[in-house]
């Protein structure tokens, strides 16, 4: 199977989850997705990484991203699991999380741990899911793909900012500078000319030839 890539189409597949069975690519619609894997349930780190996406559920729903979780416990430790979830972070979890217990879903993402990187996440020779992270489309295509080790925790306020420069990017002929937040100057485009920009742009400042700051424009 060759590996995903940006620009890859998503992979589509069954599974059953805490809100029923689904179709992912049925799931996702017309919407943007974020599908994220992690190593196991009842564990630390997880607990509060679910509890964040849970947190910022009004975010997602803002950007028009549906998210949904993945690990390989079956669907009674999710389902068992997610009370701890909400009780330890004052939450009411109510996206998805994916049973996947047989590990297809998990082989078909690459989202598998090995023994060589982490032989804490592998147990009886059998890996678990590494901090997996796709953003996705609403054409199924995958735009963003992040790798966490089990160790560490995510910043999900960073997937939140990565889906905002995605999603301006696909409106406008630009690209974001390093640490850009939502309502700051952005990059125009290297294929768009100066004299273009300065019509598209309400406001076009030329630091060097292959790099110019823009306002965004103003949606109308």
């Amino acid at each position: 199977m060759a590996p995903l890539r940006l620009g890859s189409a998503a992979p589509d597949f069954s599974a059953d989850t805490t809100a029923g069975a689904i179709k992912f690519h049925e799931f996702i619609g017309n919407s943007w997705a974020v599908l994220f894997s992690h190593p196991a349930d009842f564990t630390p780190v997880c607990t509060t990484e679910l509890g964040e996406v849970a947190k910022l559920a009004p975010e997602f729903a803002k950007r028009n991203v549906k998210v949904i979780g993945l690990s390989t416990n079956d669907l009674a430790d999710h389902e068992e699991w997610v009370a701890d979830i909400n009780e330890v972070n004052n939450v009411n979890l109510a996206f998805p999380i994916i049973a996947d217990k047989d590990r297809k879903v998990a082989v078909l993402y690459d989202m598998l741990d090995s023994f060589e990187h982490d032989p804490t996440n592998v147990v009886n020779g059998i890996p678990f899911t590494v901090r997996s992270v796709f953003i996705i489309d609403p054409a199924k295509k995958i735009r963003l793909i992040l790798t966490y080790p089990a160790s560490c925790g995510r910043n999900f306020d960073e997937i939140l900012r990565t889906i905002d420069s995605l999603q301006l990017s696909d409106k406008h002929p630009i690209a974001t500078p390093a640490n850009w937040q939502p309502g700051e100057d952005v990059i125009v485009h290297v294929s768009v000319p100066t004299e273009k920009a300065k019509e598209t742009f309400p406001e076009v400042n030329e630091v060097l030839s292959y790099l110019r700051f823009a306002k965004v424009p103003e949606d109308k």
